[in-house]
């Protein structure tokens, strides 16, 4: 294997090796695997020298990916390098990177070439391609997974240490799963998708393929960030992954909501990663599935498949035989969906999402199987459509909810098969699906990918403040994705992690003003519950203009969280509780506004 993100930056730091040698195993390394599917293009002579010249002179020190080669999936710009999205006909010579690609470069990556995919990003199999279909690294016969099969593959059978994908419908985690690997599917908008060929644009996201959950964030570290040249770019917290949480609590799929095709050995895999995470400390609660299946039909059987084709729709009138046959027959649905047809997808979306924010609400996460069960090329060959529709279960509802996401191997089953768990939450939550991911990864005790190198230990990285920044616990409207965050991040805060209060504390909602607002109220020790918070990192200056502005009867005092350590944060005078009403049975104050969600929603139809 080419080695990990941390042995090939060590090794460059401390010129144990060159950026140019690694370079060069890499290349040799590829063409050792012997398997033509994996890339469509490989970076020229001239322009590996020219990304080496692009390090000379700076200190190694500054540059997070110094000297790392990647991979990059063909339906996302690399300058000077073809885009084809696996079509032929329709490749282009890109000019410039896309965003993402910008960044990592300047973070000191190097591109080593572009990936093989389902044409258009279309597909969850890898087999819908003119160039081939790669090989699975874990099991030859199976599918490697798709759209980004070239990108797993690359970074599974350790060709480069990550690989950049894209994810609509699952193409991140799906490829991910099938190969052992991590896949890592952002918030949408906290990777700009500017340079990156729509599939549906306001679902799309770039994601990453790396071989433990540490170096994808730290690639999702350097890839992120808004860009004013993606109109769906959101300014969200990137922050950094502590420890796996001391008591989270886990959604996961009723029994009679999984569904496994009859495949009992998935079935038992999925038993022992709920088991496995009881055994780290979590909390586990089964729930509903039904908003989250009834959302994920939406995007085929839906007005969704329009976006498909207001993508691609002039290219396929002009060159209808360029498509792949079953891609093809999946963007012409589009054809026969109207103007009223979206806004009714709409209208219907959004009460799903009034139903899935209150089924999550109080849990840290929800935990699926990755993919309900595997296939084989041959299998998937003979029912193209139907089996690859099965592969999407547990991720198509994903990115129509505002989700993000994290694919981590979970087993290996006793047929070879891999497979893997995803964990999921609103968008803005990645630092802390991270925690979660990488402390699960690591007690499985699996080699990467099919390298035959095993997961190091879980990892003790609780994030710290930077010197000059202060923590705060966060309990109402600063909290990511809610009304008052944007003036956090304005003012340069870091998400750190999620955490909860000891059972000491009760939440009461404030009277009504500009904001709606909690206020939190220590009592005596055991006397309330454990009340969900965010802690985030504030420079010094920018707290103390965060504490000046904070209107009465709110402060700010020290919190005792569960774990027995003490924040800062915003408490309320006891005595403003006696007219304010008790919330603390929701749990948080997220808890509250998706209970008040789902009663406006009841509301309305009742009446």
């Amino acid at each position: 294997m080419i080695g990990t993100i941390a042995d090939i930056v060590a090794a460059h730091r401390s010129g144990a090796a060159r950026p140019a040698d690694t370079v060069a195993r890499c290349f040799e390394l590829i063409e050792r695997h012997g398997d033509p599917a994996v890339f469509t293009a490989l970076s020229t002579p001239q322009a590996i020298a020219a990304a080496l010249r692009a390090l000379e002179g700076i200190d190694p020190a500054g540059l997070p990916l110094y000297g790392v080669p990647f991979a990059v999936k063909d339906n996302i710009d690399v300058a000077g390098l073809p885009t084809t999205c696996a079509c032929p006909d329709y490749a282009y010579d890109a000019t410039r990177d896309a965003s993402c690609v910008t960044r990592l470069r300047r973070a000191g990556a190097i591109v080593i070439g572009k990936t093989n995919l389902d044409q258009f990003a279309t597909g969850l199999n890898g087999t819908r391609s003119p160039y081939g279909t790669p090989r699975n690294a874990m099991r030859a016969d199976l599918v490697p997974g798709g759209s980004s099969s070239g990108s797993a593959v690359a970074v599974a059978a350790g060709l480069v240490p990550f690989a950049l994908g894209t994810d609509t419908a699952g193409s991140g985690r799906v490829p991910a799963g099938l190969n052992n690997i991590v896949g890592l599917k952002p918030s949408l908008g906290l990777v700009s998708t500017s340079g990156v060929v729509p599939a549906c644009r306001s679902l799309d996201c770039v994601s990453v393929f790396a071989l433990s959950v540490e170096e994808a964030f730290a690639v999702l570290r350097a890839a992120g960030g808004s860009d004013e040249a993606d109109p769906y770019s959101r300014a969200l917290p990137i922050g950094a992954p502590g420890d796996f949480p001391a008591r989270p609590r886990i959604a996961v799929p009723r029994r009679a909501d999984l569904v496994s095709f009859g495949d009992r050995l998935a079935e038992r895999a999925f038993a022992a990663a709920v088991a496995r995470m009881e055994r780290l400390g979590a909390e586990v609660e089964e729930i509903d599935m039904a908003p989250f299946h009834d959302t994920a039909k939406l995007l085929y059987e839906g007005p969704w498949v329009a976006e498909r084709l207001a993508a691609v729709g002039a290219f396929l009138e002009s060159r209808p035989a360029a498509f792949h046959p079953v891609v093809r027959s999946i963007v012409e649905q589009g054809r026969g969906l109207s103007a009223v047809d979206a806004f009714r997808g709409q209208y219907r979306l959004a009460e799903l999402k009034v139903q899935a924010r209150a089924a999550l609400a109080g849990f840290d996460a929800l935990m699926v199987p990755t993919m309900p069960t595997v296939y084989t090329v041959e299998q998937m060959l003979a029912e193209p459509v139907r089996y690859n529709s099965n592969l999407g279960v547990y991720t198509n509802f994903v990115n129509l909810l505002d989700m993000c996401a994290l694919s981590v191997p979970a087993e290996i089953r006793p047929d070879d098969a891999p497979a893997g768990v995803t964990l999921l939450a609103p968008a803005g939550r990645d630092a802390h699906l991270a925690a979660l991911g990488s402390g699960f990864h690591a007690d499985t005790g699996l080699t990467m990918g099919a390298t035959g190198r095993r997961l190091g230990p879980r990892p003790q990285a609780r994030p710290r403040p930077a010197p000059g920044f202060l923590e705060l616990a966060l309990f109402g409207a600063h909290l990511s994705g809610l009304p008052l965050n944007g003036d956090l991040v304005a003012a340069g805060g870091v998400f750190l992690r999620n955490a909860r209060t000891s059972a000491d504390y009760r939440l009461h909602l404030l009277p009504e003003g500009r904001v709606r607002r909690p206020g939190l109220v220590r009592g005596r020790p055991g006397s309330g519950a454990p009340i969900a918070c965010e802690v985030w990192a504030l420079p010094a200056e920018a707290f103390g203009r965060l504490v000046a502005a904070i209107p009465a009867p709110l402060g700010v005092g020290s919190v005792m969280l569960d774990d027995g350590t003490e924040v800062k944060g915003f408490l309320m005078e006891a005595a403003a509780a006696a007219n304010a009403r008790d919330i603390t049975a929701f749990g948080g104050w997220r808890g509250f506004l998706a209970a008040e969600e789902e009663r406006r929603e009841s509301h309305a139809v009742g009446g």
